[in-house]
């Protein structure tokens, strides 16, 4: 699967996008929002840890796992695997930390848990992904299987895994509307700066996700097989 072009260019939009989109989620929740806390009085400091976590910890590492193969073309398999595992690794838990911090702030606010799409499809996600990893370690990494399965289910591997991908793409469109939402018909004036904020942001994490998928499904060189990693035989 492909289009025929080289993955590299559709990576280094990736790049500068999740800069532009961790940028500016810090900027609404530092500047515009308060700042961040896992313990405040004021408990909307503790929420703001929950976007930073979920776009910069969740999806932006989650990418950067996806995208190893082909920012590290020339690598050994064995040790971009090893990254593309850790990576996955560590947005797991950080996205599993952000959704504590959403469940702290409902907790601690007297605000009922889950009773949004945005929230249903959050804790699905997660669910997918850590299936997901488990998945991948098993079958790809420790005790790891014979060759010819892993190349049977490593189609599957990747198709899952990008449906997980734009899933979580989907959820965080879907917090970003609803926590504008919320904070519109509290009086956040709808053409305002911080509107504008949130908007472009969800603008940017569109785009970013789009070069992400583009890059996963197209060869890091033109010329070799259009898959997502080769295994090796030995």
């Amino acid at each position: 699967m492909g289009f025929g072009v080289r993955a590299a260019p559709f990576t280094y939009v990736a790049h500068a996008l999740a800069v532009a989109a961790a940028a500016m989620v810090l900027v609404w929740c530092i500047h515009f929002r308060g700042g961040l806390a896992f313990e405040a009085t004021n408990k909307n400091l503790i929420f703001n840890v929950h976007p930073v976590l979920m776009l910069i910890g969740y999806i932006i590492l989650g990418s950067e796992a996806i995208m190893v193969y082909k920012v590290l073309p020339t690598w050994k398999h064995d040790t971009t695997k090893l990254i593309h595992l850790i990576l996955h690794a560590i947005a797991l838990v950080l996205g599993a930390i952000g959704i504590y911090c959403a469940f702290k702030f409902h907790n601690e606010s007297g605000i009922a848990n889950l009773y949004s799409l945005h929230s249903w499809l959050g804790i699905g996600t997660i669910c997918f992904y850590s299936i997901q990893w488990i998945f991948g370690f098993v079958a790809f990494f420790f005790p790891r299987a014979s060759p010819s399965v892993r190349k049977g289910v490593l189609p599957w591997h990747i198709l899952f895994g990008l449906f997980v991908y734009i899933l979580a793409l989907a959820t965080a469109e879907l917090g970003f509307l609803e926590k504008l939402t919320f904070l519109q018909s509290s009086g956040l004036d709808k053409y305002g700066a911080e509107a504008f904020l949130v908007n472009f942001t969800a603008l940017v994490v569109v785009l970013f996700g789009a070069s992400v998928v583009v890059a996963a499904v197209s060869p890091a060189r033109v010329e070799e097989p259009h898959e997502y990693a080769p295994i090796p035989e030995s």
